[in-house]
């Protein structure tokens, strides 16, 4: 009867230690897992889009334009872009605007006494910041401008285009037998997105929006109350081909 006793207090313990075993072993299992996918890296994979490839961001950069001038100053064309340039500047510019006259050895370039019409046309457009005038040195056959620049609000590529980090034609690897687009592609499309943006804040938030038509408004429902079709009617009169070019 002891011995009954013995070996089945023997077995017990045995079932008890192997079944703290398997407790562990789980325990441990359960851990590793964990640990194995916490270090999952998902940033190794290639972005497949290309606006995340060549995402466009919104920064403090250079506006410049570049001024010819002549011996008679600055001409309309030319005096209309220096204000249109201001207006620029009030909308997104920060700081000051930088004037630099070109500097040529033995030349006595016009641009100097252009300096005054230049800054009369930027008082006109609205810049009242401070203007610094500085110089560079300009080459010495082709035309010399006048460069003005302000630092301001613009939407750019974040990364730069023309960039091959992989063999297309795939001559010494397999990477190119991926069905997948490459890395340059995209990057021009998103840069003259960016270019043709006329306020970059667009691209962050939406207009604040305005006020409705308060007179077609009431015109509206004043037709709904009386019963009538509310929309507008629009009369199209088209002229003929044959009298648009007149008879013969």
């Amino acid at each position: 009867m002891q011995s009954l006793t013995s070996s089945i207090a023997s077995r017990t313990s045995s079932q008890s230690r192997a079944a703290s075993r398997l407790l562990l072993v789980a325990a441990s299992a359960l851990s590793l897992g964990g640990c194995m996918t916490d270090r999952v890296v998902t940033g190794s994979i290639v972005a497949e889009d290309y606006r995340e490839r060549h995402p466009i961001v919104v920064a403090n950069r250079p506006t410049t334009l570049d001024v010819y001038a002549s011996a008679n100053g600055l001409d309309r064309p030319t005096r209309a872009r220096l204000i249109e340039f201001a207006g620029q500047y009030r909308a997104s510019g920060t700081g000051r605007i930088e004037i630099l006259l070109p500097v040529r050895a033995g030349v006595d370039d016009p641009a100097k006494g252009a300096l005054p019409a230049v800054r009369s046309a930027l008082a006109e457009g609205g810049a009242t910041g401070y203007v610094a005038v500085g110089s560079y040195p300009a080459d010495q056959v082709a035309a010399a401008p006048i460069r003005v620049s302000f630092i301001g609000l613009k939407a750019a590529v974040a990364s730069k285009c023309g960039e091959w980090p992989d063999d297309l034609a795939s001559a010494g690897s397999i990477e190119g037998w991926n069905n997948r687009p490459y890395w340059n592609m995209g990057c021009a499309t998103q840069t003259a997105l960016a270019a043709q943006v006329a306020d970059p804040r667009d691209l962050v938030e939406p207009r604040a929006m305005t006020h409705g038509d308060v007179e077609m408004r009431i015109r509206a429902i004043g037709k709904v109350r009386a019963g009538t079709d509310p929309g507008t009617t629009w009369t199209v009169q088209n002229t003929p081909i044959a009298k648009s070019g007149g008879q013969n």
